[in-house]
């Protein structure tokens, strides 16, 4: 985060720092100065002490391996950021939610697999969208039913296997580096477990009833 100046408006016009733009206090609706936390300037308000830090989203994401070491992915939506490529199964860790939960719940809402999640494997911080960065954490998950065949849904139109050293076009620059590393490794186990469960072809449809968010 840097300090104020003419550098930190975004292309879309839209304020690169969270709350640049803000002139009234959201806790006392008093008007908002600048005062400087941290050596950053921040929306201060200097009738009730409120300070606004300007905090990144956090993300969590699923990796789930087949035997022969290729990649669950989904095909993001339209309307979605990065409509039409793929992404592991991922999303925003709501307000008080367990980041392993999240993750978990990605990977049944998005790819309609219930998981068991590993290790951490990668951590990032996402700058593709200069309005909502991010720190993305990515596990390991094993489906916890071997014979479950993932479909689509949520924010995905579509799932498929993928070898890491050939991914299709993809939505988030710092899934490339993790396909990148797998593809090194080859087929040694970034999954959780190995599980028979290679048979799901790649581009599965989304199916053609919605299912509700679970939480």
């Amino acid at each position: 985060m840097r300090g104020r100046g003419s550098s930190r408006s975004s292309a879309s016009g839209w304020p690169s720092v969270l709350g640049d733009d803000w002139v009234t206090c959201p806790r006392c609706s008093g008007p908002l100065a600048r005062g400087v936390r941290g050596g950053v300037e921040r929306p201060t308000c200097p009738a009730c002490g409120f300070v606004f830090f300007a905090n990144p989203g956090v993300g969590a994401a699923c990796v789930i391996r087949d035997p022969a070491g290729r990649v669950l992915l989904v095909q993001r939506a339209p309307g979605q950021f990065g409509a039409g490529r793929w992404c592991f199964p991922c999303g925003y860790v709501e307000w008080g939610e367990d980041v392993r939960a999240a993750a978990a719940r990605e990977a049944l809402e998005e790819a309609g697999v219930a998981v068991t999640l590993g290790d951490v494997v990668h951590v990032a911080s996402n700058f593709h969208d200069p309005a909502k960065p991010s720190v993305g954490v990515w596990f390991a998950a094993t489906p916890t039913d071997p014979g479950a065949t993932p479909v689509a849904g949520d924010d995905a139109v579509a799932v498929g296997w993928f070898d890491p050293a050939a991914p299709p076009p993809l939505a988030f620059p710092t899934d490339l580096d993790l396909l990148r590393r797998l593809a090194d490794q080859g087929s040694r186990a970034v999954s959780a477990t190995s599980a028979p469960w290679a048979a799901a072809s790649s581009g599965v449809r989304k199916r053609s009833k919605g299912r509700s968010r679970p939480r």
